[in-house]
């Protein structure tokens, strides 16, 4: 099954997928939806989706060129490299960098430390959820983000005074965390950021939907 045109394939409540859509609304740039995934018949254990992605997981972006790309954060560098040089995509490799480092930071520290919550309060029935779990998150979140709040006490966005590549895995999982049931600590950097990140309609659409 190949593709014509651009095409994503992953589900729209996916965190990883929430990327991709983000990055693809905030350019401006079209696309053919194809939903994926967990919950939907056809997706990915099926032949057609292996060969775009041997690890049979959502998002994967087929650019209809012959270029198929998976790895949520890979597909947003590509995009705005591509296709938003000066926007999204800095050419200067220390402001790139910049975004880079807090990318990366988001996949091995901000997410680990909410995801299990987010997996036990939203996709765990209640009488089998683990409390322990939700409480070691709400620790392991709360210092997080007060190193992203610190880090955002003289900028409006992560490497500075524009959105760049680094906004929008942090800005996903930002979302995520101010949207679950669980104690938080106060982040007035954090909140100010988010404010200005839900004045993107390219936030707001792609971004901003309910938690399932």
């Amino acid at each position: 099954m190949r593709a014509m045109t651009r095409t994503l394939y992953g589900r729209p409540n996916s965190l990883n997928v929430q990327k991709v859509r983000w990055a693809l609304a905030e350019i401006g740039l079209t696309y053919q939806h194809v939903e994926s995934g967990r919950g939907y018949e056809g997706g990915n254990d099926q032949s057609w989706f292996l060969a775009l992605n041997p690890n049979g997981v959502v998002p994967v972006l087929d650019d209809g060129d012959g270029t198929v790309l998976w790895e949520s954060n890979a597909i947003v560098r590509y995009l705005a490299a591509r296709y938003d040089s000066g926007g999204l995509w800095s050419e200067e490799p220390a402001f790139r960098a910049e975004s880079d480092r807090w990318m990366d930071w988001q996949q091995s520290t901000l997410l680990p430390a909410i995801n299990p919550a987010f997996w036990q309060l939203i996709r765990t029935p209640a009488a089998q959820r683990d409390d322990s779990v939700v409480q070691d998150c709400v620790t392991a979140a709360n210092a997080a983000f007060k190193i992203l709040d610190a880090a955002l006490a003289d900028r409006r966005y992560i490497a500075g005074m524009r959105p760049t590549i680094g906004d929008i895995p942090l800005g996903v999982t930002t979302y995520r965390w101010l949207n679950l049931p669980m104690d938080r600590a106060s982040v007035p950097n954090v909140e100010a950021y988010y404010a200005r990140l839900s004045e993107r309609p390219a936030f707001r659409d792609t971004v901003m939907l309910p938690l399932t």
